[in-house]
Order: structure tokens, then C-alpha cells, then sequence
């Protein structure tokens, strides 16, 4: 089951793959949804594929401490955007499979090295003039959305990516930097 926001959402989810959804028709998400989430979660489990926005992000977050172990799909905001908005109801179907095939789980099967708050800053991510730039680029990479400061370092850990993994796609961004300066 994919949790989107709106029955555009639905529309276009459908059109990309063969899924059921939940739509949580907006950002205030009443207790039948939660309990709606719930159940399909202990039944077929939940991927939670809401807009790379604000409202998404708050009804990820809502979900994700009223309903553990479900599973995060991200699309980045320049492959959701309208014309005047951006949601998942603008991606283009292939866009929508390749965010479906990064799925990340808020539960890990084993501990992995994370990293620490020094290192997050010493490789830019906060208290720099690019680090939004950075950690938009890092999250395409991953595949996990971006976020504020806290945020993203607070997803890294939830989304259990790993310490080497994280290095990995920093190091990538920072070739691709250097390749067109």
C-alpha cells in the first residue's frame, strides 16, 4: 500500500505501477487514517509517497511515529514540480518506478555505522553558506528527500544510511563540483 496525499496522487501512482493507495486527503491526518495506515501496515505493509514539501514531509513524520516500520519513498522537487506547485501528481511515471525501487525503511535489520554530528559538520551539511546546495545534491543521490540541517542528519539515522554510504555520495557531489569549476 502506498500512502499519498490526494486522489491526483492515486491517479498517478496508477498510472506508474500497479499499487493500492491510502490518500490522507491533506495534512491533517485524522485518527481513521492513521488506524487505516495501521492495518495495512500489519497486513501488506506501507510505503509512505508524499510531496517533497512541507505538508509531505509533516504527514511522513506523523505516519512514521504513529505507524513503525513503514518503508519511505523519495522524489526529488525538481521532478514533482507543476507548473504552480509541486507534488507527486506532476512526476512523470518513470520517475515515480525510480523512486519506488530506492524504498527506505525507518527499521534497520542490522546496526550500521552512522555518522557523528562533527563529522556531519566538518563535510558541510550545516553552517555553510552551500550546505543547503549539499545536502539537496546528497539527498538526490540517496534517494531520501531533502531536509533542513536537523532534519536530514535526524533522517540519515532513521533511514539507517550508513556512515560509508554517506561518504560515498558526498564524495560523488563533490566530483561532479569540481568537474564544472
Amino acid at each position: 500500500m502506498i500512502v499519498v496525499e490526494g486522489r491526483n496522487d492515486t491517479v498517478t501512482i496508477k498510472r506508474a505501477v500497479k499499487a493500492d493507495t491510502i490518500e490522507t486527503r491533506g495534512s491533517a491526518i485524522g485518527k481513521e487514517v492513521i488506524d487505516q495506515v495501521r492495518r495495512a501496515q500489519s497486513k501488506r505493509g506501507v510505503i509512505i509517497f508524499t510531496d517533497p514539501d512541507y505538508a509531505g514531509e509533516r504527514i511522513r513524520r506523523v505516519i512514521s511515529q504513529e505507524v513503525p516500520g513503514v518503508k519511505h519513498a523519495f522524489l526529488p522537487q525538481d521532478k514533482a514540480r507543476g507548473r504552480k506547485k509541486i507534488g507527486i501528481e506532476h512526476a512523470k511515471c518513470e520517475d515515480i518506478r525510480e523512486a519506488l525501487l530506492h524504498v527506505r525503511s525507518d527499521v534497520g535489520y542490522e546496526q550500521v555505522e552512522s555518522i557523528s554530528w562533527e563529522d556531519y559538520i566538518d563535510m558541510g551539511f550545516t553552517g555553510f553558506p552551500d550546505s543547503s546546495w549539499l545536502r539537496q545534491k546528497v539527498a538526490d543521490r540517496l534517494g531520501i528527500g531533502f531536509a533542513n540541517a536537523k532534519n536530514f542528519y535526524q533522517r540519515l539515522h532513521a533511514l539507517q544510511v550508513s556512515k560509508e554510504e554517506l561518504i560515498s555520495a558526498w564524495l560523488q557531489v563533490r566530483e561532479e563540483l569540481e568537474d564544472v569549476t
